[in-house]
């Protein structure tokens, strides 16, 4: 076996775990099967010769090709929202979903919010136990720096809550109970959930309509839950400017929240976000298991 078969050989040992790192950064499978091509790309023209922890060294090189691609598109951040509202666009919309399942899906939405740099460093660190000392070269920053951006980041992924945590646990049991039911089709359970005068409220960018919509009463409410069924595969809940929401994003990227107004374990009112100027004013983190 010559050198170059002996290399591919080892890159192959190490690609699940390439993937999962690329995965995580990017939040898109064909992103993360482009990435670690091109890292391939490049150690198969480099070579390894004098590399003494190829596994390191290999997540170093998927790192720095997840940033350069990270920063081109926070370059065109304007663009990415375009056409997200239907799910089935571009890929396999069932691998999308079973892997931001695998790693959460409001993970990814909330990765997606921070800088290329802060996501690096988080993702490294938090996740893949890489030290600081090894992720401050690869963002052309001290590992003191390197530091502070992951802890920057692990703030905001956590995030602040604007209720208590009972009233969380009772939000999240009734958002929960939406959404078993929107995914599960069961249409008297979704009557159940909501409160008779319920309101939904729909920004223009939602659609299908140009305008706005507005819908009331809980048959109604309900009826207009189910025209979008096939969405709940890619939503999940997450804390929504403090409180309990639900996010959706295909292929890992933001495109629909919804935000509830719930009052005796029933919601009285939902606001459904598509707007990309709304969604970018929006304060998302990950709720607790």
């Amino acid at each position: 076996m010559d050198e170059g078969d002996r290399l591919a050989e080892r890159f192959e040992e190490h690609r699940a775990r390439l993937r999962a790192v690329a995965y995580r950064m990017l939040g898109s499978s064909s992103e993360a099967d482009d990435a670690v091509q091109d890292a391939w790309l490049r150690v198969s023209r480099a070579g390894a010769g004098g590399v003494d922890d190829l596994g390191a060294w290999l997540t170093t090189v998927v790192a720095r090709v997840c940033l350069n691609m990270l920063r081109t598109r926070a370059h065109r951040r304007e663009d990415p929202l375009d056409g997200r509202a239907d799910p089935t666009a571009g890929g396999d919309p069932e691998q999308e979903a079973v892997l931001a399942d695998s790693v959460g899906l409001a993970l990814l939405v909330v990765l997606d919010t921070l800088t290329p740099s802060e996501r690096i460093a988080f993702v490294l660190h938090d996740m893949f136990a890489v030290p600081f000392d090894e992720i401050g070269p690869m963002i052309d920053r001290s590992p003191a720096a390197a530091r502070q951006l992951a802890s920057r980041a692990r703030r905001r992924v956590r995030g602040e809550t604007a209720v208590p945590d009972a009233d969380l646990v009772r939000q999240r049991r009734v958002v929960d109970a939406f959404l078993a039911a929107s995914r599960g089709g069961d249409f008297e359970a979704l009557v159940a959930v909501l409160d008779p005068e319920v309101a939904l409220h729909a920004d223009a960018a939602v659609g299908p309509t140009p305008a706005p919509v507005v819908l009331r009463g809980a048959r109604s409410v309900a009826k207009g839950a189910f025209l979008a069924s096939a969405r709940a595969r890619f939503t999940q809940p997450a804390l929504v400017n403090g409180s309990v929401g639900l996010v959706m994003a295909p292929r890992g990227r933001l495109s629909l929240v919804l935000g509830f107004a719930i009052a005796d374990g029933r919601i009285t009112a939902i606001d459904i976000i598509a707007d990309p100027d709304r969604l970018r004013g929006l304060h998302l983190a990950v709720l607790d298991a």
